[in-house]
């Protein structure tokens, strides 16, 4: 068993539907079976099996171990489902629950994750069977890789063209961002006080998502300045004859000139 399971996992033998990966588990699952098979077929045969205090004592064992292992057998079942499921595996960024992180260790009792924030957290398998799993990963070695979103929310008054072409090249003035396929933007929703604008763009690398993100709202930012601009989020509650525009001075347009307030009479 253990000279076909290094041959399945180095794939020097293949069987079809049976991935690399599975092969590790499903051997120490059968050689748990066979053990406990053997087991069953030696105990009438020890000394004194038959006894009433060996069966007592067997029965006391048994119910200990099931009482304390509740838990513990759950979790496991969950590790094997897991394994066969091939929601991840070790090195990928996921997200389970509330946890963002890369995957360091896996086990039939517990899974392992490292967090952006250098954290280990470890999280019973019967958790993650019960919660939805999120694997950046798994696609981004394919040719469009993964999609990275944000929004970004402008007022009425400005050409959604001229927004569009902000973002696209706040986009493009980004690392790690893919110029093919072209990142697009979406127009969300039509609220009250704002248009809500969505980015996306294509990356390989989800495992630099934080550090993307930083960068790609800095060029956001900058490139939405720089064409005189103002991102309305949070909401502006102000009277707007007599206000300065709210961009930096140094994008305000020399000829601009600070409207007065009209009365009517």
């Amino acid at each position: 068993m253990k000279y076909v399971t290094a041959e399945l996992e180095k794939e020097a033998v293949r069987l079809d539907g049976f991935h690399a990966d599975w092969a590790r588990p499903t051997f120490n699952l059968l050689r748990v079976f066979i053990i406990a098979f053997a087991l069953i077929i030696v105990f009438p045969y020890i000394p004194g099996s038959d006894s009433p205090a060996f069966k007592g004592l067997s029965i006391f064992f048994g119910i200990l171990f099931s009482l304390g292992s509740t838990s513990a057998i759950s979790n496991i079942v969950a590790g094997v489902v897991i394994t066969y499921m091939r929601p991840f595996k070790v090195g990928d960024r996921v997200e389970i629950g509330n946890t963002i992180g890369d995957v360091t260790e896996r086990s039939l009792l517990v899974t392992r994750i490292r967090t952006i924030k250098n954290l280990d957290v470890t999280i019973p398998n019967s958790s993650i069977l019960g919660n939805h799993i999120i694997n950046f990963t798994k696609n981004a070695s394919e040719d469009a890789g993964v999609i990275l979103h944000t929004s970004v929310t402008i007022g009425y008054d400005v050409s959604s063209n001229e927004v569009i072409e902000a973002l696209k090249m706040g986009a493009k003035n980004t690392d790690q961002v893919l110029s093919e396929p072209v990142p697009f933007v979406l127009i969300k929703s039509l609220d009250d006080f704002y248009v809500n604008y969505e980015l996306n763009v294509y990356t390989k690398n989800p495992e630099k998502s934080a550090a993307i993100y930083s960068i790609l709202h800095e060029n956001i930012k900058n490139e939405l300045h720089q064409s005189g601009i103002e991102i309305l989020s949070p909401h502006y509650h102000a009277v707007r004859d007599g206000n300065n525009l709210a961009v930096p001075p140094s994008n305000i347009p020399e000829n601009y000139a600070k409207p007065g307030f009209k009365i009517d009479k």
